[in-house]
């Protein structure tokens, strides 16, 4: 087998100016193309652009690479030896997928990209694993190990929801953001939902599922420190605040204390932070109001996928086990049912689901995810 070419990028990190300038001038500007792309202008977190910044800043590398792989697809190939690309991974913020024409953008053509991509196989392929085909994988593997090709996170985690309710609904996938997805929603993207970040992944078959992200994990975790110190509690105290319905109702009566700078916006930090928490007579008390404010963002986000129809919306990760947001979420929603969902290992559980067939006789199971209805 191949031998990786580079070191791990961070895609945290700035793109080069001049290079995404020269990028975007030449590919009919940044709305064109996220309107193209359906996804907002990431930088490196779309990934298709780090290969041209390797064709233009270190052109030596590039004219040696033979495959470039997605993470999971780089894990099958270091299984099974066959290269293949997943639409999954490509349609996930890349850069790469033109939504509109269900094909590679023109860009991936014109600068060669195309060369350097392993075909793409349907998301339900598998292959015999190759036991000593590569030293990083044991020898050990029986023989008649069965390997799939891979997919995105995101993409996975949706499989058992979709494979479950037929009726449409909406996933709130909550950890460090809470992305709001709707695969029931086939409506193109406007300029607006991508400038609040929206976006477009592909299920597992290809068909889009619309998105909006929301920085909802990472506020609250920073929030809650913020809380814990001023108040003199353990950081994980939040843990044990039940939902305080009267508190809720006392806190809506009080006019917002300080006359806050700016609007609760989907896309930045909740209006919590500009709080003087000394206006607040107990951890709960701010707690709550910390929950409240995020949810004024989560109402914004979730909103900008919905579509008629949808009577469900299904909460997955950390969020699904707080009682006071999901408590909030169904006051925010009072039309459609609210759930907790818990399912082990989502992503994992969905891409064995993918393919099910290859693997197992038996028909997909029905009790895999656990629901806890919650009422406004």
């Amino acid at each position: 087998g191949g031998e990786p070419l580079t070191p791990l990028y961070n895609y945290l990190k700035t793109y080069p100016g001049k290079l995404k300038e020269q990028f975007y001038n030449q590919y009919r500007g940044e709305l064109v193309f996220s309107m193209q792309t359906a996804s907002p202008v990431l930088g490196s977190l779309n990934s298709g652009l780090q290969l041209y910044r390797l064709k233009y800043e270190q052109p030596d590398i590039f004219a040696q690479i033979k495959y470039s792989f997605h993470l999971p697809q780089y894990l099958g190939w270091l299984l099974t030896g066959k290269a293949c690309s997943d639409i999954t991974s490509i349609g996930c913020h890349t850069g790469l997928w033109n939504f509109s024409q269900n094909y590679y953008h023109e860009w991936v053509y014109r600068e060669g990209i195309i060369n350097k991509l392993p075909p793409v196989r349907p998301s339900g392929t598998v292959f015999p694993v190759m036991p000593g085909l590569n030293r990083k994988i044991p020898s050990t593997l029986p023989a008649h190990c069965l390997s799939g090709i891979g997919l995105h996170d995101s993409s996975a985690a949706m499989i058992p929801y979709l494979e479950s309710f037929a009726e449409p609904f909406v996933l709130i996938s909550t950890g460090t953001w809470s992305i709001s997805m709707n695969p029931f929603n086939s409506d193109p993207l406007t300029i607006a939902e991508l400038q609040n970040d929206c976006l477009c992944y592909l299920t597992f078959k290809g068909q889009p599922v619309k998105a909006s992200r929301l920085f909802a994990g990472y506020e609250h975790e920073k929030q809650v420190e913020r809380l814990a110190d001023y108040f003199q509690k353990n950081k994980n105290y939040y843990h044990a605040v039940a939902c305080d319905r009267g508190i809720i109702a006392q806190l809506r009566l009080v006019e917002d204390r300080p006359v806050l700078n700016r609007a609760a916006s989907p896309v930045s930090a909740s209006v919590f932070g500009q709080r003087d928490l000394s206006g607040f007579k107990t951890f709960e008390e701010a707690y709550h109001r910390l929950l409240m404010d995020i949810m004024d963002q989560q109402r914004i986000s979730t909103n900008r996928i919905m579509s008629p129809g949808v009577k469900r919306i299904f909460v997955d990760g950390g969020f699904s086990r707080n009682p006071v947001y999901m408590h909030l979420l169904a006051e925010a929603f009072p039309s459609v049912e609210v759930f907790a969902a818990n399912i082990a290992k989502a992503s994992a559980m969905g891409a064995a689901m993918a393919i099910h067939e290859q693997w197992n006789a038996g028909p997909l199971p029905t009790d895999i995810i656990e629901l806890q209805y919650y009422g406004a």
